[in-house]
């Protein structure tokens, strides 16, 4: 029997325990302080050493061989998919039914979880991601949307909506610039917390900007049009410091991209990835120019009838009461009805034997840049019993190489644009690619026919490359799209050839004067459809941009503080607008301008004030005015009445400017903010 311990024995007693209890921990979790503080020494100065030739250097280099390693494993995911699904399609037999219901109920269920999915994790990882970004690089804040969250979810819905093939024709270049600028905007962090620095905002754009370039290269092995095309799809205005960064993190992705494929035995060495066998000692005619040109002509038009179709579309839909109700309450039901749509249209048995429906979307471009001559195979008893032809999927006995071609550019086009307006991560610039290939591969094919033996019927005969035209159609028709001249350099960096650049950029500079004289790019209308704040661009005819100045669409009636204003001033300000920054002018009498104070530093001048109805006891100051115990910062930037609509757009691109006040001598006479100018740029687009 334990007797009674007396409070004060045992108060010391547990006193006693504890410091022993105490100290063992500390014995047991840190031994050998001297030793310790050696390595944490030997760690500083390592640190020291690697960060002299500047941190970004590594996070550039983590940010491209992540993201390249992720854009493989998910490649690899796919393709062990897709292939099981086809695998079932073949050896379920030859019941019509179960082959139907093989066919369209595996990429249904794929893209039903897709949306569902993605969605119910958060609702920023639909669509292709590139219009929001492009409104951040603007400097506006989009709450949320580069979170380290939405990653996993995109990544999981993008991987599903690949697997679906060629049945929904999406691929993954917007989705996977937006995953770059979420690992970027993460990897930023963590290099403010590595390297003990506070967060620097032109930091995290200069990665936001890196993250673009290689969110392209590592979709397509491309680092230097990568970066090309996202300055230009991107950025109206770039840095040059950013360029390096760019490039770096590019090169970076693109190699290990591809050395991951040598390492899984796809490849013997480091090559493209839609390589092409375009060897040819006379790839094209001078005279050929003048059917480029035509190409290039060709793609224009069918890029603005596409882009004006596909805003429709976007618009119809959501004014639409019963597909509105579906995307606001049941995004999977509607993913589920528009997939089975395509799905049984693409059915191998039906329509899809005249789409090409069974190949892959790799495979569709790898046809389309075939280096043979289809019209001449199919003409051919030899050539068709020629192995490793992909190109016999066109060739339909009760239709020809053209008729085919012809069906599959009637079909996508509308199939696309349906596509489009499924709210799952998907991306847009892959179809765009291949449906470009198969303007061009048909035109080629028309010009073969046409010149058998070629342009010149004298001497050697030196026959039209289809390929060649499938080339320029695929970057014109890309490049008129998305409004961008890279992608000629793209498509040569994807397949390896060369040869075709000149008539290429040629077709794409042509497709790109129709487009953008008639339509806004494909991101462009993203944004416009979705209503973000973006400044919409002053096209190049609007000379009278020069001569719009700010005080025809300033706003002058703006809420104004006074150094002297005191408790009750200021909130009868803050009731009277909700603006993020407020002017401080000299006093009532005299509106000379003399700083502003942000809305935070109000709320806290309030905070540190007594109220005139407050309790007795409270311990705060009675009275107090903005210019003895608020921080008034100075004005570094202010427009005259007379500045142009044009002078202001561009100040507003160049340094991402929300809200910047007008002054006549000094005094205040109004405010710009971006919905000022935005009204601007569309009254001058469209004139009353």
């Amino acid at each position: 029997m334990e007797r009674p311990v007396p409070r004060g024995l045992r108060g010391e007693k547990e006193e006693e325990e504890e410091v022993e209890r105490v100290l063992v921990s500390e014995h047991s979790w840190r031994p050998c302080p001297t030793a310790r503080r050696r390595v944490r020494g030997c760690l500083e100065w390592v640190k020291r050493q690697l960060f002299r030739v500047g941190e970004d250097w590594y996070f550039l280099f983590i940010l491209g061989v992540l993201m390249a390693t992720i854009s493989f494993a998910m490649d690899i995911i796919v393709a062990r998919l897709y292939a099981a699904h086809t695998w079932l399609y073949r050896e379920i037999g030859d019941i019509a039914v179960l082959k139907y219901l093989s066919w369209t109920l595996f990429p249904t269920a794929m893209a039903a979880f897709s949306s569902g999915f993605a969605q119910s994790i958060t609702p920023h990882s639909g669509g292709s991601g590139i219009p929001e970004l492009k409104t951040i690089l603007m400097g506006v804040v989009l709450e949320d949307y580069l979170a380290i969250q939405n990653f996993g979810a995109k990544v999981v819905g993008l991987t599903c909506t690949l697997t679906c093939g060629s049945t929904v024709f999406l691929g993954k270049v917007g989705p996977y610039v937006h995953l770059s600028a979420m690992a970027a905007a993460y990897l930023g962090k963590m290099r403010t917390s590595v390297t003990r620095e506070y967060e620097n905002k032109f930091k995290q754009h200069e990665m936001l900007v890196a993250a673009q370039a290689v969110g392209v290269a590592t979709v397509f092995g491309a680092p230097i049009s990568g970066v090309l095309f996202s300055i230009e799809v991107m950025s109206p205005h770039f840095a040059v410091r950013d360029y390096w960064r760019g490039f770096f993190a590019a090169t970076c992705g693109a190699f290990v991209f591809r050395l991951l494929a040598v390492f899984n035995s796809e490849q013997e060495t480091i090559a493209a990835v839609f390589k092409s066998d375009l060897k040819i000692d006379f790839p094209f005619d001078l005279l050929e120019t003048f059917f480029f040109l035509i190409l290039g002509i060709i793609c224009g038009i069918v890029a603005c009838a596409y882009l004006f179709c596909q805003r429709w579309m976007m618009v119809a839909v959501k004014r639409n009461r019963l597909t509105a109700k579906l995307l606001a309450t049941d995004k999977p039901v509607y993913t589920v009805l528009a997939v089975l749509l395509l799905a049984s249209i693409t059915f191998p048995p039906g329509l899809g034997q005249f789409m090409a429906s069974r190949l892959t979307m790799k495979e569709h471009l790898i046809s389309l840049f075939d280096n043979r001559t289809w019209g001449v195979l199919a003409a051919n008893a030899s050539g068709v019993a020629k192995p490793g032809g992909l190109w016999q999927e066109w060739d339909h006995p009760s239709a020809t190489i053209y008729g085919t071609l012809t069906f599959f550019l009637l079909m996508k086009f509308w199939m696309l644009i349906l596509a489009t307006t499924l709210p799952l991560p998907a991306g847009y610039f892959m179809p765009i690619f291949i449906y470009g290939a198969a303007i061009g591969r048909l035109m080629g094919e028309v010009v073969a026919l046409l010149f058998p033996r070629g342009l010149h019927s004298e001497g050697p005969p030196r026959p039209i490359i289809p390929a060649g035209y499938a080339l320029a159609g695929a970057a014109a028709f890309a490049g008129s799209v998305t409004h961008a001249v890279s992608t000629a350099l793209l498509v040569c960096e994807a397949t390896g050839h060369l040869d075709h650049l000149l008539p290429t950029v040629l077709a794409v500079l042509v497709a790109n004067a129709i487009s953008q004289k008639n339509q806004p790019s494909f991101y462009d209308a993203g944004i416009i459809v979705k209503k973000l704040p973006y400044l919409p661009p002053i096209r190049s005819r609007h000379i009278a941009s020069y001569r719009v100045v700010v005080e025809e669409f300033m706003e002058r009636r703006v809420v104004a503080l006074a150094k002297g204003d005191g408790f009750q001033e200021v909130l009868v300000a803050l009731d009277a607008s909700a603006d993020a920054e407020y002017p401080v002018v000299e006093s009532t009498g005299s509106p000379t301008l003399v700083g502003t104070v942000s809305r935070s530093q109000l709320v806290t001048f309030l905070q540190s004030h007594k109220h005139p109805q407050a309790p007795q006891g409270e311990k705060l100051a009675a009275v107090g005015t903005l210019g003895d115990d608020c921080t008034i910062e100075p004005i570094m930037l202010q427009f005259s009445p007379w500045t142009s609509l044009h002078q202001a757009y561009h100040l507003f691109q160049m340094l991402k400017l929300q809200r910047v006040f007008v002054t006549r001598s000094g005094e205040l006479v109004g405010a710009v903010s971006r919905a000022e100018l935005r009204r601007a740029i569309e009254d001058l687009a469209n004139p009353k």
